[in-house]
């Protein structure tokens, strides 16, 4: 009986390492998504691109999620005119 039980134990711990890893990895990635927003939302669109003296567009050419779209027309980011763009109207 015991030969039987400790052919389960590399399985047991095998699992038990790859749920530890998963938790991990799921707390990782919910703290940058609440760092993120934070840190975007303290500066300003004038000092996120110091190196661009006569402004940054904030029309997004590529493939945008629907929520980031959502976001860009609640800001009102069509009409808005350098400097005064909301950070809101750039992708992360």
């Amino acid at each position: 009986m015991t030969d039987k039980l400790n052919r389960f134990w590399p399985l047991i711990a095998s699992v038990a390492f790859a749920a530890l890893l998963a938790a991990n990895a799921a707390q990782s990635a919910a703290t940058l998504k609440e760092a993120n927003p934070v840190s975007s939302s303290d500066q300003t669109a004038e000092q996120m691109f110091a190196d661009a003296p006569d402004g940054v567009d904030p029309v997004v050419t590529g493939p945008v999620s629907a929520s980031f779209r959502q976001r860009q027309q609640a800001a009102g980011c069509d009409s808005a005119v350098w400097p005064k763009i909301p950070t809101v109207c750039y992708p992360d």
